[in-house]
């Protein structure tokens, strides 16, 4: 397919953080955008703010009559159901209907492309190397799963030449990509539903890996199955991170490369596991020569993501973090990072489980992360793509919580249970719609 010959692209599920990226780089080439989502959002209105039209019904007749030309890309997110009745117009009319993942594919597959995978980590890895590049003065367009706070946007650059994509594995969608530097961060099970066994998974991922011609463009953690360059945190690897101190509330540490000792690099992102992102991102844009000046004050200057770890209150006597954590080992990343910085102060976590299936599968590594928190508020399962499973509830996941300082929340009591709590730490979790609460949540605290 030729996207210069493409004059009109529509989304079904534009609101999707990673679809929205794509529909702001396709308005800024200058193609006229439209879309339709299932409910509004803060990304939804940024996106109508920015001139392109969206709307909320699964209606034929709401598609704006441009669109039912020839020239016209549709693209849909997997989440869409097979009954939609606009998805289903335009493929009876064998319209070009494609996924994000393989439109990400055909828009990176003519540039130097930079791949970011992993279970966790992706988004702030592939942000951190977004901005790196951008301030060194690469030609780069990042697409990225998070709203990035130095540019308020999930698109970084305008750039020809260099791509930086999320690898996603969900539906395999990562195996449409061609990386010329890529990283893997972590191999969890996830997406069970799909994948049906880690076993599985696993193999989706050395599919992924083996698609990097040159093994020494591939970075990897320690532990990972995989053959590449080991990227480890006080232990030795070609690209180790060490001497490590908390500054100011943020990391000062060394970075052992294979060529030199990259000294006093300052990283604002707390949490061990934010540590190793950036390590990842330093060593990729090294590798692509990127130079160490350059990536210090780009490391330095990094200002986080909008629901990553995400400080909306920040005072002595309160605290309110937002983060997206929806896995277990996410959930301890955060709890790692809160107690690293706040020792020994009382911590509310309010946790939205995000599917039925991920709850299913994952329950006692949810019971056993959110029981380290010394509070804990439990909402009811977001569903997203899935219906109800029988006896898959939030009471159901409280159950095997070992904590007795836990209890289940109702969405509309929040807010006052919230203000009536004494702790001083609040953290919100989950990637749901809790995120849409967050407004809300901080004008009561305050």
């Amino acid at each position: 397919m030729n996207l210069n010959q493409i004059q009109n692209v529509y989304f079904i599920g534009i609101g999707g953080i990673g679809m929205s990226a794509l529909a702001r780089y396709f308005k800024y080439i200058g193609k006229q955008v439209s879309g339709y989502d299932k409910t509004p959002s803060m990304l939804t209105n940024e996106l109508i703010e920015s001139g392109i039209d969206i709307h909320f019904d699964d209606n034929i007749g709401l598609i704006p009559n441009d669109y039912f030309v020839e020239n016209t890309l549709v693209i849909f997110t997997p989440a869409v159901p097979i009954t939609h009745s606009e998805w289903n117009y335009f493929i009876e009319r064998q319209y070009q209907v494609k996924k994000r993942a393989e439109v990400l594919g055909i828009i990176t597959k003519d540039t130097f492309c930079f791949a970011v995978a992993g279970t966790h980590g992706k988004t702030t890895t592939s942000s951190i190397l977004g901005h790196i590049l951008y301030e060194s003065g690469a030609d780069v367009t990042a697409f990225v799963g998070g709203i990035v706070e130095n540019y308020n946007s999930n698109l970084i650059g305008s750039g020809k030449t260099v791509t930086v994509v999320e690898a996603d594995e969900f539906d395999r969608s990562f195996l449409h990509l061609h990386p010329n530097i890529a990283c893997v961060t972590s191999m969890d099970a996830d997406h069970l539903d799909i994948y049906g066994t880690s076993d599985a998974i696993e193999a989706s991922f050395v599919e992924f890996a083996s698609k990097v011609e040159d093994e020494n463009n591939l970075f990897i953690t320690k532990e990972l199955p995989i053959n590449g360059v080991q990227c480890a945190i006080n232990e030795d690897a070609p690209y180790k991170a060490f001497n490590i101190r908390i500054e100011n509330a943020s990391y000062v540490f060394d970075v052992q490369t294979p060529s030199e000792i990259m000294k006093d690099l300052r990283f604002g992102l707390p949490g061990k596991h934010n540590l190793m992102n950036a390590l990842m991102a330093v060593a990729m844009s090294k590798t692509f020569g990127t130079s160490t000046d350059s990536i210090a004050k780009a490391l330095a200057s990094f200002n986080g993501i909008r629901r990553r770890f995400s400080y909306q209150i920040k005072s002595e006597n309160l605290v309110y973090i937002d983060d997206y954590a929806h896995h277990p080992t996410e959930i301890n990343a955060v709890h790692q990072a809160v107690t690293e910085l706040y020792p020994g102060r009382k911590v509310l976590a309010i946790f939205q489980p995000h599917l039925f299936s991920r709850t299913r599968d994952f329950a006692d590594g949810f019971a056993e992360s959110l029981s380290a928190f010394d509070e804990v508020f439990l909402m009811d399962i977001y569903p997203a793509r899935e219906l109800p499973m029988e006896g898959i509830t939030s009471e159901w996941l409280l159950g095997k919580m070992t904590n007795p300082n836990k209890k289940i929340v109702a969405k509309n009591d929040l807010l006052a249970q919230i203000k009536a709590s004494d702790a001083p730490i609040i953290v919100t979790i989950g990637a749901g719609d809790i995120g849409e609460m967050v407004p809300s949540i901080k004008k009561i605290l305050k």
